[in-house]
């Protein structure tokens, strides 16, 4: 018997990358789930099998409220919340630019705080809920060559903490899962903007990252939906506050 079955989730950025997987294993354990973002072909690609695909921008206001909210009219009350859209880019602290900075808070941080607290407002309805913020290992330390990326994560993982106490005594756990480097098209991307940064071919650039997670290879989108999954389990209630690292080791 499924645990999740009929609850309703809903997943920013869940077209591509560590939002899909996540959406595929809810759904799999029998959630109705719905995948948000921006481009509404690559949602509908994925659509069907538990899926349901939502245009949604986190970065602006109007559209969580009402997407969110025609989400719930949908599929009921939301009862699991997985904040996982974001941007990820590293730059100089002094080659960043005003406008760079707050168009990374602007998704990472204000995105995350939108999504949850639409998403609150109907789970607090209900008897069982789950909230997830996908943040990073640069949300629990400082990282190299990325300090803007690293204090929108530290934002994040501190606004799940300070949930988890407000919800102490509630049905509703709040959690953040921190990754290290995840094979996602975030890395491709990053090896392209690493190696002509670095003057390094791309084939280098990759093992730069690849080098950081401490057993030698990328973390795969489906080991961070297990983590996720095992959040939403029967027995998951005592487990709240907690920034879960899937880093291969790291300390």
């Amino acid at each position: 018997m499924h645990h999740l079955k009929g609850k309703h989730a809903l997943i920013t950025g869940g077209g591509t990358g560590i939002g899909l997987a996540i959406a595929k294993a809810l759904a799999a354990e029998g959630a109705h789930v719905t995948i948000t973002g921006r481009r509404a072909d690559v949602l509908e690609a994925q659509a069907g099998n538990g899926l349901f695909a939502l245009q949604m921008d986190v970065a602006d206001e109007d559209s969580v409220v009402s997407g969110v909210a025609a989400a719930v009219e949908a599929r009921g009350p939301i009862q699991i919340c997985v904040a996982n859209a974001g941007v990820a880019e590293g730059r100089a602290l002094h080659k960043s630019s005003l406008e760079e900075w707050r168009f990374m808070m602007g998704i990472n941080v204000d995105g995350a705080f939108l999504t949850i607290r639409e998403s609150l407002k109907s789970m607090i309805t209900t008897d069982w809920g789950r909230v997830i913020g996908v943040s990073s290992v640069a949300g629990l330390r400082g990282l190299k060559g990325a300090p803007c990326y690293s204090a929108s994560k530290h934002a994040l993982n501190g606004m799940i903490k300070a949930l988890s106490a407000d919800y102490a005594k509630t049905p509703y756990t709040f959690n953040s899962l921190c990754p290290a480097y995840v094979d996602t098209d975030i890395i491709s991307r990053n090896v392209e903007s690493i190696s002509k940064r670095a003057g390094v071919s791309e084939e280098e650039a990759r093992h730069m990252m690849v080098g950081v997670n401490p057993h030698g290879r990328l973390v795969t989108s489906e080991e961070v939906a297990e983590a996720a999954i095992f959040l939403c389990g029967a027995h998951s209630g005592s487990m709240s506050g907690q920034t879960i690292q899937i880093s291969g080791g790291e300390m």
